[in-house]
């Protein structure tokens, strides 16, 4: 039969298996499905390459808008001879083959199916760009199916239907009979006969026209029920799993079937003590583990599995009620008056919603929800609908509606666009439970010293074998002698121990507020090297204060106001109490915070009609705001024509903010007035070309930038009067028709505060060589100054903008310069604007690059091969969606850098659960996506996460070449006395791995996080040269000396040797020797691995441990000297009766220290590492991708290609002009001086004329604007008043 392969292309990264959500992905039946149990490679070299070009013999895409992905698929059927062979190769093996197919499932997939077409399909392998597998069987469902007793399908019985509707385009459903699909990571794959693949099953937010959702009347019952059948229900369910099956999962690893094994082995032998011990700690260690793995299950069920009741709308009168979870697209919902919790993604077809958004952005900011435009009434709108370009009208699954407004008894009806999974809530959760693999180099090579372990039981194996068999020992012993053997040289507690470090690095961390939900991120945490912040609510406080009001007057600056409250009432203060979008929900003053702060400023009130909140839209009565007390001053300017001094402002029409018009604007009318006035505010761009020129200043540009360039949001204000403009047409009136002719009357100034322990945590990481990066989703210029202001960017480095298209990339360049700042800022600081020439790559000059989100996806999609250059200078990444954090920190992973991610909100989820290591300082969603959550609001908590992380690393580092000298050095004794016939005592064992050893890996990783960072990261490579010399080291130490010993005693007068017998006594003087320096020497493998600074702090500051090594080393000195008679017969030892020679076994262990402590510190520490490494280069570890970038940068003075600002500002004009849309504005400006060349050239340019709207001799902005009032791209929203940002963006 012919194979088939195909390839799952879907742009983007998959989220992969994450071992909470096992189960869940999988069919429970089949257990060979389970998600991705192994990784197959570190890199994509490490697959096979037989594999992968059987997997790129042929392609087919899955097409899915939910999410995006890559994986590749093979189509396989069941085999029955390859299966019978397979069974028979399982019973043959004791289960062992099939104990190894459980952890390797597409192997057994292998071996008992064989490849055909996915049309012959009925299992499906799949591997993502991850080299993770996954099995999942291929299902038919039947029209005839009665799916009453599904479990996923219906909360109720339903029955068999006729057929069963699969989507289509356009919005239309077609009945088939059957269905061929599989589930994978959540989502549901149909069988498409035209196309011959799986594609995911579509919902309505794909290839929809508008009007389509104008034409439906709800679905029947009938019909929402087949259609059911299909989508199944919509629930987001997280499946928590019974003790028994985490028990069962966790015993199947292959750690606790090695301690399995070995107990078996040790109760055979009768060795019943120390297997008693390690089933003891075994099971507690499994207790604890199931306890919290349950734990963590549950909570992230309880945060996220929501039950509620909705009405969904039949048709004409009929409105039924039903649950949330039978909802499927189509189904057209009404949302109740008093609010209430999304259960699905939904279009608004009527009404106005007011919603908390926080689960998306991270900002608990009520936003304003419209229905979506029909086309039949406003032919603007495309005709196809688009979750992303239509969000204002869509309500997202997991937001909270707050209120709905409506007018008289119309009811606020949403369509289902999305359900289950495919809702946004949905991609979150899969987000978190099929996160990105995260691999960490000191993990993979536990494994590889494991196998080396392995090697040396191995050879002691066959060596046992030869000694033995010599000696004609039973093969029944001989067996069970050389397996235990592998126990000692493979200590099964070594899993166990490597976590020690971690268990008081968690511990420590909650003591300092800080919870640690995957302990597998301790240890990476102590590599981090780079750190990325979102800025508002994680360095900056969450909303914005009021700095000052600067007034204009007769085209001339006043002296800037920062008490708002004390001002005049003139036209400023009435536009601040006037011109927002504020409204009262529960007697509670809700909106905008840059609204609600700039109204609080008045010490005005607002108060709404006396109605209910409900149908508060477009209600006739307006809006009132009154200061809260009598001013004894007035101004010279007039509001309204009224006499009172104690004015009532009406807000008669409110024409809301839109990022495009970058601007918002009401009309008001006083009490006591017989005239309207227009009040604008936006950005001060927009605002200064719809007023009058003669009233703005002509020093416009440079007092603004003189604000901009620090970080403010500025936004400018005007006024307008409308003496001839009457009530009825003030209802009618369009905003094209008033915004126009306005006079200019000053600048709104607004800060983002830092948080004060901000700059001191970034500077604590930027000293030790820690990169940080801001990835914001708010504007350039804002971040660029909180950026220099937490010293992120330094005072004298460089940032040079990056502005990338499809066609090209643009660096401007930007400089310091001394502005003198005008209207009293803060201080006189450097600013940062676009300038002519300077050479940024200047040895002494270090420069960042900085760019928006738009810009870095086009690096991503059209020039993807300078996004290494680009990611590794990169600093500033401004205006980022969810998505697009996640993508960065993938870039600066696979630079092989170890990235830690803090945020604060659900938008930073994406990043998070990417990033090594996140830190949430949220306790919300992004808690549940982030292994560590900090209760402290600010990011001290990321230096004290990498401190610890560092202890705990190092902790492992030294607990991994404890265990592992200990299992060789106890090799080494069982080896010596191997060749003699004896061997060690079940109590001199007990001793050493139950008294010794246990308790000195107990208290080992106790010792403390040092408090101070350094800038040299600890190890993460066990196959390091300096751990492996030092573990070389030692261990040559310890057999010399245990040699020395065993021929030591036999040159002794009184020496008898030990005679062979087969009942096992062991007691001699060969035994006793090695038994007691081998004490002593376990003793010291403690103590010279237990490394205090530079990451740890000393070891006297950790009293249990040095307790336990002082009575311990007296213990052992008691038994060498003078044991008791019990001792001797418990231990089965042999004392010699010269107290002369005993205390020689005490000198030899004080050499042996000596010679530990000269080869650890000398000879591996200080001449190895910092002498011989630094001299030859053949000993330094490989460079990191990011280091060579780094070498290039810094030696190829060519690139960047940096252009100047005028330069730059040609270029975006000419290509902006060669096609100009009907829908774009550009802004462009003069950052330096004016100048006419832009305007000259627009002017020559006939394209440009039906665009040229205002230009002023004196402006240093140009607007380019169509007639009709278009779309503004490039341009930022009314706070965004950045001045080089438009420029910097002026080719988009």
């Amino acid at each position: 039969m012919k194979k088939h392969n195909y390839k799952v292309s879907r742009a983007g990264a998959m989220q992969p298996r994450d071992y909470s959500a096992e189960a869940d992905a999988a069919p429970h039946h089949y257990s060979e499905n389970m998600a991705a149990v192994q990784r197959h490679a570190d890199d994509k070299s490490h697959g096979g390459n037989v594999e992968d070009e059987k997997f790129a013999s042929a392609t087919v895409t899955l097409n899915c808008d939910v999410i995006s992905e890559d994986m590749e698929i093979a189509g396989f059927e069941r085999a029955t001879l390859k299966t019978a062979l397979t069974w028979v190769a399982i019973v043959c093996t004791a289960g062992l083959l099939r104990l190894v197919f459980h952890w390797l499932p597409q192997y057994y997939l292998k071996c008992t199916h064989r490849r055909c077409s996915l049309a012959a399909a009925d299992t499906v392998l799949l591997r993502d760009q991850y080299f993770q597998w996954f099995v999942h069987l291929v299902k038919t469902l039947r029209a005839t199916d009665d799916q009453s007793n599904k479990d996923g399908l219906s909360m109720s019985p339903i029955g068999a239907s006729p057929y069963l509707l699969i989507p289509d385009s356009g919005g239309r459903f077609r009945e088939v009979t059957h269905i061929r699909y599989f589930v994978s990571k959540k989502l549901k794959y149909i069988w498409d006969e035209d196309t011959k693949s799986f594609n995911c099953l579509r919902s309505l937010d794909t290839d929809t026209p508008c009007s389509y959702f104008y034409g439906c009347q709800g679905l029947q019952e009938e019909e929402q029920t087949i259609r059911r059948q299909v989508y199944g229900v919509n629930a987001i369910r997280v499946r928590v799993w019974p003790i028994l099956e985490i028990l069962f999962r966790e015993v199947l690893t292959p750690f606790y079937i090695f301690q399995v094994f070995s107990c078996t082995l040790w109760f055979i032998d009768e060795y019943v003590y120390y297997a008693a011990a390690i089933v003891i700690m075994s099971v507690a260690s499994l207790s604890f583990y199931c306890y919290s793995f349950r734990t963590m299950q549950m909570e992230l069920r309880n945060k996220i599995v929501t039950h509620d009741i909705v009405s969904v709308w039949r048709g004409g009168e009929l409105v039924e009620t039903i649950e949330a979870e039978l909802l499927v697209p189509g189904d057209i919902v009404i949302v109740p008056h008093h609010g209430c919790l999304m259960q699905c993604d939904a279009v608004l077809l009527s009404g106005n919603c007011i919603v908390d958004e926080s689960m998306l952005t991270g900002e608990s900011v009520p936003v304003t929800k419209t229905p979506l435009p029909n086309p039949k009434v406003d032919k603007k709108q495309g005709p196809l609908y688009c979750i992303k370009e239509h969000a204002r009208h869509t309500l997202f699954c997991g937001t909270k509606v707050i209120q709905t407004r409506y007018y008289g008894n119309e009811k606020v009806k949403a369509m289902v666009v999305r359900t289950g999974f495919s809702t946004s809530k949905g991609e979150l959760v899969r987000s978190i439970l099929f996160p990105k693999p995260m691999s960490f180099k000191f993990n993979r090579h536990t494994y590889y010293f494991i196998l080396c372990l392995s090697g040396c039981a191995f050879i002691g194996l066959i060596y046992t074998f030869i000694v033995m068999s010599r000696d004609n020992t039973p093969v029944g012993d001989m067996v069970v002698r050389a397996l235990d053997l592998i126990t000692i040289a493979v200590p099964p507690a070594l899993p166990m121990a490597l976590t020690i470090g971690i268990v008081y690095a968690r511990q420590r961390l909650k003591e300092k507020d800080i919870y640690c939900l995957n302990q597998n991120s301790v240890n990476i945490c102590g590599v981090i090297n780079a750190v990325c912040f979102d800025k508002t609510g994680t360095l900056t406080e969450d909303g914005l204060d009021m700095w000052g009001v600067v007034p204009v007057i007769d085209s001339r600056w006043k002296p800037i106001i920062h008490n708002t409250t004390e001002m005049d009432q003139g036209h400023i203060q009435v536009c601040m109490a006037t011109c927002h979008s504020l409204t009262i929900i529960d007697e509670e003053l809700c909106g905008d915070p840059l609204d609600l702060k700039m109204f609080q400023s008045t010490g005005w009130d607002l108060e709404e009609p006396a109605i209910a909140d409900s149908v508060k839209f477009d209600q006739m009565m307006p809006t009132v705001v009154r200061p809260k007390k009598p001013r004894f001053g007035t101004s010279t300017e007039d509001v309204g024509q009224g006499e009172s001094t104690q004015p009532e402002i009406g807000i008669v029409r409110q024409f809301t903010f839109s990022s495009s018009l970058q601007r918002m604007s009401v009309i008001t009318r006083a009490l006591g007035a017989s005239n309207f006035d227009l009040y604008v505010k936006g950005s001060p761009e927009m605002i200064v070309s719809l007023s009058k020129p003669e009233t703005v200043p002509a020093n416009f540009a440079e007092v603004l930038q003189t604000y901009t360039m620090q970080g403010y949001r500025v936004i400018a204000i005007a006024h307008k009067p409308l003496p001839d403009l009457k009530w009825v047409k003030a209802m009618r009136i369009t905003r094209e028709q008033v915004e126009q002719d306005l006079d200019f009357f000053g600048l709104l100034v607004m800060e983002n505060r830092l948080k004060p322990e901000t700059t001191p945590v970034i500077k604590i990481l930027n000293d030790v060589n820690i990169r940080t990066i801001m990835v914001t989703g708010d504007n350039m210029l804002t971040a660029l100054s909180v950026a220099r202001e937490c010293q992120m960017v330094g005072m004298y480095d460089q940032v040079i903008l990056i502005n990338a298209t499809p066609t090209g990339v643009a660096y401007v360049n930007s400089e310091h310069v001394d502005v003198e700042p005008a209207a009293h800022p803060k201080e006189e600081v450097n600013f940062l604007v676009a300038g002519d020439s300077s050479d940024v790559r200047r040895k002494d000059k270090r420069y960042h690059f900085a760019m928006t989100g738009s810009s870095f996806a086009n690096l991503r999609n059209c020039h993807r091969h300078l996004l290494p250059k680009i990611v590794q200078r990169g600093t500033i990444f401004a205006r980022m969606n969810p998505e697009q954090k996640a993508f960065l920190v993938e870039h600066i992973q696979e630079l092989g850098y170890n990235v830690a991610m803090c945020g604060d909100g659900a938008n930073d989820c994406g990043a998070l659960k990417t990033a090594h290591a996140g830190i949430s300082l949220s306790e919300a969603e992004a808690s549940v996506a982030s292994p560590f959550t900090s209760l402290q609001q600010n990011i001290k908590c990321v230096p004290t996460v990498i401190r610890e992380g560092r202890a705990a690393l190092v902790t492992s580092f030294g607990m991994f070449k404890y265990m592992a000298c200990y299992s060789l050095c106890q090799f080494t004794s069982v080896m010596i006395l191997y060749n003699i016939g004896c061997n060690l005592t079940d109590f001199e064992f007990l001793w050493i791995d139950l008294c010794l050893l246990t308790v000195l890996g107990i208290f080992f990783g106790r010792t403390a996080a040092h408090s101070v960072l350094v800038k040299a990261t600890p190890p993460d490579s066990l196959l390091g040269a300096t751990p492996l010399l030092s573990v070389l080291g030692q261990m040559v130490i310890m057999v010399l000396v245990q040699i020395v010993v065993y021929f030591y005693i036999q040159t002794k007068s009184w020496f008898t040797p030990f005679v062979r017998n087969h009942e096992k006594e062991y007691a001699s003087y060969e035994n006793h020797a090695v038994f007691i320096i081998s004490q002593f020497q376990y003793i010291i493998l403690a103590f010279v691995f237990s490394k205090g600074a530079p990451y740890r702090k000393t070891i006297l500051s950790n009293y249990y441990f040095v307790a336990a090594m002082g009575i311990l080393t007296a213990a052992c000195i008691y038994i060498t000297l003078y044991p008791m008679q019990w001792i001797i017969n418990l231990l089965e030892l042999h004392p010699p009766d010269s107290l002369t020679f005993n205390l020689q076994f005490i000198a030899i262990a004080l050499v042996n220290l000596a010679a530990c402590l000269i080869c650890e510190m000398f000879l591996v520490e200080f001449l190895f590492f910092r002498i011989l490494k630094n001299k030859y280069k053949v000993l330094r570890r490989t460079k990191h991708v990011y280091e060579t970038i780094e070498k290039e940068l810094r030696n190829d003075r060519s690139w960047p290609p940096v252009e100047t600002s005028h330069e730059h500002k040609r270029k975006a004009t000419e290509e902006a002009l060669r096609s100009p849309s009907s829908d774009t504005a550009v802004i462009l400006g003069e950052a330096t001086k004016p100048t006419h060349a832009t305007a000259d050239l627009l002017h020559r340019n006939d394209n440009a004329k039906p665009f040229l709207r205002n230009l002023s001799t004196n402006s240093q902005s140009l607007l380019i604007s169509p007639p009709s009032g278009g779309a503004s791209v490039g341009t930022s929203p009314v706070n965004d008043s950045a001045y080089a940002e438009t420029q910097y963006q002026s080719s988009l």
